[in-house]
């Protein structure tokens, strides 16, 4: 894509980094996701030589605000050391924040966004949307409150967070009854991939409020099977490309993007080496709706 590559996010617009791991769960091993970071970074360098193209995506170039971004590279987690993941990652996104850039996270399982979205507790409040197949209102799985089936019970403990909205769940959800309740009684706003495949995306559109700045986390696994392989429970009747870069444009026309952070891929199995190139089409749709803020 052709971030600068840099140890410092000042100056930037926007800031990528990886986290290759989070919280783990006995007997489940994250390092299925460590190579995604690096998989991403690899399908959007592709682009590299054509940033003052066209992009139709877009409707313009690339960086057609003016936005700069650079890559700070991986954080050094370790699969097993939980604190010590989410401590490497809240610095870090808060140091970017700080900056006044964009934190762009590419994970790692789904628990990574918990200390990122804990970062922006001294931000302006922030509202989430998560595109996921999963809706993650565990309070607790094996025994681990900070694991990927507790992202959005563990957000919606934060003062900053002042709104919920979920688009994509289908199949199992990562949910029973109680969670269900749970996120409904907080006022969490969830939206199937039923209803988005048959009433749009506006649906999920009109939970975003008007001039919000909005943290967008996207798991791979709301795409649908048959388009995003490569992650670790595929399941049919998910989202398609377009469905979900138009939430992307949706959220940009409306709000401010705050942050974004995508998890979940599993890059043994893209064989095809498409999976890559369709999650990174995704962030350059991030990247290029990342509006820089006047000094």
């Amino acid at each position: 894509m052709g971030a600068t590559k840099s140890q410092s996010p000042k100056g930037f617009s926007a800031a990528i980094f990886g986290a290759p791991h989070g919280t783990p769960y006995p007997g489940i091993d994250n390092r299925v996701h460590r190579g995604a970071p690096d998989a991403f970074r690899h399908a959007l360098h592709a682009d590299t030589d054509w940033l003052s193209h066209w992009d139709w995506d877009l409707g313009g170039p690339l960086l057609r605000h003016g936005q700069t971004v650079c890559d700070l590279g991986n954080l050094r987690t370790k699969p097993k050391d939980g604190p010590g993941n989410r401590a490497l990652i809240e610095a870090t996104t808060r140091n970017i924040l700080e900056a006044g850039a964009v934190p762009i996270m590419f994970g790692g399982d789904d628990s990574v966004p918990i200390p990122f979205i804990a970062a922006y507790y001294n931000q302006a409040p922030i509202v989430i949307l998560q595109i996921d197949a999963h809706i993650d209102w565990r309070n607790e799985r094996l025994g681990e409150t900070m694991g990927f089936s507790s992202t959005m019970r563990r957000a919606s403990e934060h003062d900053h967070v002042w709104r919920i909205v979920q688009a994509g769940a289908r199949g199992l959800g990562s949910a029973r009854e109680a969670e269900v309740r749970d996120a409904l009684k907080w006022g969490a706003h969830i939206v199937t991939s039923r209803t988005i495949q048959h009433r749009g995306v506006e649906d999920v559109l009109k939970h975003i409020p008007e001039d919000c700045d909005c943290v967008i986390l996207l798991d791979c696994d709301a795409l649908d099977s048959s388009v995003m392989p490569a992650v670790a429970y595929p399941s049919p009747g998910g989202l398609s490309f377009t469905q979900v870069t138009d939430l992307i444009a949706g959220v940009a026309a409306k709000a401010r993007i705050a942050g974004f952070a995508m998890v979940e891929f599993v890059p043994l199995r893209d064989r095809l080496r498409t999976a890559a190139f369709t999650a990174a089409r995704i962030a350059i749709n991030v990247i290029g709706r990342i509006t820089p803020r006047a000094d």
